[in-house]
């Protein structure tokens, strides 16, 4: 007797902080995610440091031995200086001095790295009216970019996801729930296909020191805004119609992200995740919404009805793929 009532006492905490039990969960994964991450990216690419560390330390004894007249600390700070001029993306190489990192269409590549927010991070602001620039660039143009994203994605999936699903919906009768699954599933491989298999054949080709894996990606590492910066296209010795070149990876790049944003947007409306959402969210309090509706000046019987009446012919306006038929037409109908 005391087991059982222990035990629906336990189901009803369970159930009345499900919410919270969920997202404890969630917290939980996502840290053992992070760690399982960094347990495979430490075993799989530690021994390839290890080696590389070798390998430059033979190579730098091996110059001090050739070269007796340079002391090792002459070499440190050559390297050094070496390194900080690359790390703003200015090479000492001379197969690669013919390259401009702040022409225009370079320039252009990357105002839209910093508004998409992918920082690919191999050109950076070298004076200081740069960098405070670049801040108040930012500080205005992500806002505005992400308000520019919305809306385009905003009028894009009417046509491209919500249309198309209500026809196969209303003119066949199929499951709306089916129907958007399959919509979704076909929408995800065209764009994998236009916007990473096939960019990343045509990078492998143009691209002299990237195979298809590579290409690939720079793709993803591109269009997911993670930007590395280990990969970036057009940087190449004497890059044929590099100017060229570099607007067309810019309006791929955009293109690219409001093509990534619509599948997200599209896989984000599915009925079974919009249910497996819910599981993470706080539910809200019935009894502050009905204070709220109760305290609203406009609650009356007629403002509702009036606002349900007008709702209805704005959904009907508005429902594509639907005839409307008038009155008269349903009068003589019934009269014949």
């Amino acid at each position: 007797m005391l087991q059982s009532l222990a035990g629906s006492s336990c189901v009803r905490l369970v159930e009345q902080h499900r919410s919270a039990w969920c997202f404890a969960l969630l917290v939980l994964g996502y840290l053992l995610y992070l760690v399982f991450g960094a347990v495979v990216f430490s075993s799989v690419e530690l021994p390839y440091e290890d080696l590389l560390r070798q390998e430059l330390a033979k190579l730098k004894q091996r110059f001090l031995e050739d070269h007796a007249c340079l002391s090792e600390e002459q070499l440190e700070q050559f390297l050094m200086r070496v390194l900080e001029a690359s790390n703003y993306g200015v090479s000492v190489l001379s197969n690669a001095s013919g390259n401009w990192n702040w022409d225009f269409t370079s320039s252009l590549f990357f105002a839209s790295t910093v508004l998409s927010t992918t920082g690919y991070g191999h050109t950076v602001p070298l004076s200081d009216g740069g960098k405070a620039f670049c801040i108040i660039y930012s500080v205005i143009g992500i806002p505005f970019t992400l308000l520019f994203l919305t809306a385009v994605v905003q009028r894009i999936i009417v046509y491209v996801t919500r249309r198309p699903v209500l026809y196969f919906h209303i003119r066949w009768g199929f499951s709306k729930q089916v129907v958007a699954i399959i919509h979704a599933m076909v929408l995800g491989f065209i764009t994998v296909s236009f916007f990473f298999l096939i960019p990343a054949a045509i990078f492998s080709v143009l691209e002299d020191d990237w195979n298809f894996l590579e290409s690939f990606y720079f793709c993803f590492i591109s269009l997911s805004t993670i930007g590395l910066g280990d990969y970036v296209p057009g940087e190449g010795y004497n890059q044929k119609f590099r100017e060229l070149y570099k607007i067309g990876i810019t309006c791929y790049l955009l293109m690219g992200l409001i093509a990534m944003l619509v599948v997200l947007e599209t896989f984000c409306e599915l009925h079974e995740l919009k249910k497996f959402r819910k599981l993470f969210y706080v539910k809200k309090d019935k009894e502050e919404d009905q204070v709220h509706i109760m305290e609203h000046d406009q609650l009356s019987f007629s403002s509702i009805s009036d606002q349900a009446a007008s709702m209805k012919d704005d959904q009907k306006a508005n429902e594509p793929f639907v005839n409307s038929q008038s009155p008269t037409s349903n009068d003589s109908s019934l009269n014949n």
